[in-house]
């Protein structure tokens, strides 16, 4: 009896191509269940956990009555963020600073000044700083709040009960 035949069998009963599909099926189950390696370990657990502070800006918030909502975040104290469209947790509002709307008016010898800008409709626009706090895991790279990494261009989203808006950060500061 010969080892292959003409059609490329062992013995002649078993194909070889048959004979390797089921040796590679085999050593992908022993891959994935008996050394599955480092695959399910998090590098971010083992950062050290720091309080940060990250600065928003708002631009351009279209809302009827800015009072009421600075008057909420001050009464709250909390928000909800979410980084790159997953809930990365809750943060505490530390300040909120509102901005002045101006607008830039040319001045007669060439040089331009920044005025308040007088368009009625401006009222319902509304420009502020938002500073947040929280606990954030530290990094080699950078602060990472609710497994999310936080860095000075992060789109966080800020969401409570009546609110729902999305701002840019344009600081993180790392507490000691």
């Amino acid at each position: 009896m010969k080892l292959l035949d003409s059609k490329g069998r062992l013995f002649s009963k078993i194909s070889i191509l048959d004979l390797g599909a089921a040796l590679v099926i085999f050593l992908v189950t022993i891959g994935i269940f008996i050394v599955p390696g480092k695959s399910g370990v998090s590098t971010i657990a083992q950062a050290s956990k720091k309080p940060i502070e990250v600065d928003v800006i708002v631009r351009g918030l279209g809302v009827r009555n800015s009072e009421s909502l600075i008057q909420q975040f001050k009464n709250e104290k909390k928000t909800n963020i979410v980084i790159r469209h997953q809930p990365a947790g809750e943060v505490y509002v530390k300040e909120i600073q509102p901005l002045p709307r101006t607008t830039v008016v040319p001045q007669p010898d060439g040089s331009v000044k920044a005025l308040p800008d007088p368009r009625p409709e401006i009222v319902f626009f509304k420009d502020m700083i938002l500073t947040l706090g929280g606990e954030a895991q530290i990094t080699e790279t950078g602060a990472v709040l609710g497994n999310q990494k936080v860095k000075i261009g992060t789109l966080i989203e800020l969401e409570g009960k009546d609110y729902n808006f999305n701002t840019s950060t344009i600081d993180v500061r790392i507490l000691d």
